[in-house]
């Protein structure tokens, strides 16, 4: 079984970038505390400024996310940032690493959650962590950044009863558009999970794109209710091992 290609440099994913229209994802950007779990979930922040200015030195833009499904109007790279659940350290320490490179990300907010701590990640050897506030997601919003929904409270969508996930997300789309005051155009599946019924909610729901888990890029042929993401996360011990995969990945995604 392939090893999930994980982002930390841009060297062995150039090419395939180049085939469709790629999407970032982070958690956490800060140290990594301790008795956190899922040490994956973080970047920190001297990590995630050298991806960035990485990105930027190689000539890529980050557009408007609604812009993730269509083909680039110019010849000029460009790549999608998303950010999952609305982490505080996320408002500390990378908007200002995306305002010193101009560039643009869209944060995934649970909105029943704002102000409060993740409760979703409690429990044996979790860690909660701080979720930003009306007022942080303000100040992002002023930025020029953009948010989507994640929910009203971060469940597993295909295990609960079709109308909670139904108020999950209408419930959260409505409620972070009367809180903020923009329109809630793009979704993201919690823990990347969905099936067609959740799906369908989605559209039903008006959005117009929805987030997966699943790594690669995304092409216009590509349905924009299972948008690819690759997910950053600190480099591993052995690149020669990652490339090797990548080419893995590559070959067994184009066959």
């Amino acid at each position: 079984m392939l090893a999930r290609p994980y982002y930390s440099s841009l060297r062995p994913f150039r090419e395939w970038f180049q085939t469709g229209r790629p999407v970032l994802t982070y958690h956490h950007v800060g140290a990594c505390p301790r008795g956190a779990r899922l040490k994956g979930l973080y970047v920190s922040d001297k990590l995630f400024d050298r991806q960035m200015s990485e990105l930027r030195k190689e000539g890529f833009s980050t557009p408007n996310f609604g812009t993730v499904t269509r083909p680039p109007e110019n010849s000029q790279s460009q790549i999608f940032i998303t950010f999952d659940d609305g982490f505080r350290d996320v408002f500390i320490n990378a908007l200002p690493v995306l305002k010193k490179h101009g560039f643009r990300a869209i944060q995934f907010l649970v909105a029943d959650f704002l102000g409060k701590t993740s409760a979703w990640q409690a429990g044996p050897g979790g860690k909660s962590e701080q979720i930003m506030d009306k007022a942080e997601v303000n100040d992002w919003l002023s930025e020029g950044q953009q948010i989507g929904s994640h929910t009203r409270t971060h469940p597993w969508l295909t295990r609960v009863a079709p109308s909670l996930a139904r108020e999950e997300i209408f419930g959260s789309k409505k409620a972070l558009e009367d809180r903020f005051g923009v329109s809630l155009e793009h979704f993201c599946y919690p823990y990347g999970d969905w099936n067609e019924a959740v799906r369908d909610l989605v559209i039903a729901a008006g959005y117009k794109t929805a987030c997966t888990t699943k790594a690669g890029v995304n092409t216009p042929s590509d349905s924009p209710f299972s948008l690819k993401r690759f997910t950053a996360r600190y480099p591993s011990r052995n690149l020669k091992a990652i490339w090797a995969r990548m080419r893995g990945w590559k070959g067994k995604l184009k066959g």
